[in-house]
């Protein structure tokens, strides 16, 4: 029973909510013909691979094999579990989500997860207690006062050498464990008398730690947790899971160094940023980029690695799809210290204004350039030219042109040939969209592959079909197509009724599975007569005969028995004869 209530609310939430309706809220879609496309936010993505059709409310990444439900897109969108997904989809249906014990994926990491959480209070607990005064104060000298220590868990490690590992062994977990996930080295707590920033993956769990000296003994400023099972920095963003909703609201996420600068700019209000731990950013921290937002504001340290970092992280964030602004330090501060010197209002008002990267990219080209130098000058405006080819705004491209001209008196025609060249080398190759890669993969299925898919379709549509399956008029050539099969049959018997949206939720931990049933999905059935019915049972049947002789031929040239060869010749010729 409560298997048949969870589906029940399940399906319930997913009814009320409209797929497309639900997506176009994270990335941008198109309407081309009866189904939605846009750019894939799953994979390294700049076409519009992805297909959303509200008719099968389901979606399907052509180039990636993303695939799913409303559920499971923002289940994977926004890196949560499915019961976290299903709850936040069930307000905005407004459905009351009763008290449903549902399915729970078993983690291989679950113990580790459990040792942070414990770590984590312990360091929280130490920093309220007399022995976190010293490390209080500090903070507080910091300007981060105790709202902030609470909102942000900031916490602190004795100076004792195993407190930690004395408790956690004590509730059974062994140093073997501590020591892999980085909590302990040897028989000792890793972390002695520092402040400590825990860090959080992308659902929320205490997955790491930054420890801080503050006692002003010369050691290192910071103590970082070390690679585990659970944790590698280039693969999370601090602050990730708590910038959710504020990026979902302003539709743009600001992109700092380190968790310091953070913290500072969310006490103030500007709640929608994210850091990279360092002014490093891999492929894995754009990719969690894109799930937040396309709009993005790098907001790195003035000095000038930040400004290094800058230039190329933007050039990668726009080749990937972004749009880009930057925000320009003064005095080659960080923004921690620029809010300390000059105030919430003047950081506020420098992200609200932030200039497009293609501008900041275009006057950081002039530093260091001999005006005096014809070569120098030539090669500069070479380089703006190139930069302005490759915006889309063909406005700003004559306002630069027309800059260009005046200051190095240079004709207005040149510039604008010139340009011109560029932006020929730049534009893209012809790439095919989602639809086209579709027809495509279908033209090279044959007749027989064609004619099963499409009764696999009509089985979760049409009941006839799914008693001519069970009655054995039809069988599937291959193991994966009669599963799939045979499991449409049981979740009709089940439930009483099938909707293929639904069904995906059913299949979820049958991989295979949900790969042939993407296939099925994406077909384009029309009216559907008996006519049809038939004619793809006479393909199916064809091809099972076809199959059969093929199997029987083999044997006939394995056998050395004149009289067993005759026999199986006349079981071809009857199979001949009967597919006539």
């Amino acid at each position: 029973m409560e298997n048949l209530e969870a589906n029940n609310v399940i399906s319930d939430i997913r009814r009320r909510l409209d797929i497309v309706d639900v997506i176009s809220g994270y990335i941008p879609l198109v309407q081309k013909g009866k189904n939605f496309f846009g750019v894939c936010p799953f994979h390294d993505d700049t076409n519009p691979s992805m297909s959303v059709s509200r008719e099968k409310q389901i979606y399907r990444c052509f180039s990636c094999g993303a695939s799913g439900n409303v559920i499971t897109f923002v289940q994977d969108y926004e890196h949560i579990s499915f019961k976290e997904a299903l709850t936040e989809l069930a307000e905005k249906a407004g459905v009351l989500l009763p008290n449903i014990s549902y399915h729970k994926k078993n983690d291989a990491y679950e113990k580790f997860y459990e040792i942070y959480e414990i770590a984590n209070k312990y360091y929280l607990n130490n920093i309220q207690t007399n022995l976190g005064k010293k490390a209080k104060e500090y903070l507080h000298n910091r300007q981060i006062d105790d709202t902030m220590i609470k909102e942000f868990g900031i916490g602190l490690s004795l100076e004792t050498q195993g407190d930690l590992v004395q408790l956690l062994e004590k509730k059974g977990y062994n140093l073997n464990e501590l020591n892999e996930i980085g909590l302990a080295n040897s028989n000792r707590d890793l972390y002695n008398n520092r402040i400590m920033f825990p860090l959080k993956d992308l659902s929320g769990r205490v997955v790491g730690f930054s420890g801080r000296r503050y006692d002003g003994k010369k050691e290192n400023k910071y103590v970082n947790t070390k690679v585990t099972p659970i944790f590698q920095k280039g693969s999370i963003l601090y602050n990730y899971y708590d910038a959710r909703e504020f990026v979902r609201r302003k539709d743009q996420v600001v992109v700092m160094e380190g968790f310091m600068a953070a913290i500072r700019s969310i006490s103030i209000g500007v709640k929608n940023v994210v850091s990279l731990m360092g002014t490093a950013m891999t492929k894995e921290q754009m990719d969690l980029l894109k799930r937040l937002s396309l709009n993005v504001v790098l907001c790195l340290d003035g000095d000038e690695p930040g400004q290094h970092a800058i230039l190329t992280h933007g050039e990668e964030l726009e080749n990937r799809g972004f749009h880009v602004k930057v925000v320009e330090l003064s005095d080659g501060l960080d923004p921690d210290d620029y809010i300390l010197k000059y105030g919430s209002e003047s950081f506020q008002s420098l992200i609200e204004n932030a200039i497009n990267y293609r501008d900041y990219r275009i006057k950081s080209l002039k530093k260091n350039i001999n005006l005096n130098s014809n070569e120098e000058v030539s090669e500069y405006i070479n380089q703006v030219l190139l930069e302005a080819s490759k915006l889309s705004d063909e406005i700003r491209q004559e306002l630069i042109l027309k800059t260009l001209a005046k200051e190095f008196d240079i004709g207005y025609n040149t510039l604008e040939k010139r340009l011109s060249t560029y932006i020929e080398k730049n534009r893209p190759k012809h790439q095919m969209d989602g639809k086209k890669v579709l027809e495509k993969k279908m033209k090279k299925q044959t007749k027989y592959e064609l004619a099963e898919h499409y009764l696999l379709y009509l089985m979760l549509v049409n009941g006839t079909v799914r008693n001519y399956f069970e009655q054995g008029k039809f069988n599937f050539s291959t193991e994966q197509e009669r599963f799939l099969a045979s499991e449409i049959v049981y979740y009709y018997k089940l439930y009483g009724s099938l909707v293929p949206a639904d069904f995906y939720t059913y299949l979820q931990d049958k991989k295979e599975l949900l790969q042939l049933l993407d296939d099925i999905l994406m077909l384009e059935v029309g009216e559907i007569s008996n006519q049809m019915i038939d004619e793809y049972i006479r393909v199916v049947k064809e091809n099972s005969v076809n199959l059969e002789i093929k199997r029987l031929e083999k044997m006939i040239r394995e056998k050395n028995d004149p009289l067993e060869k005759a026999r199986i010749a006349e079981e071809i010729r009857k199979l001949k004869m009967g597919s006539e």
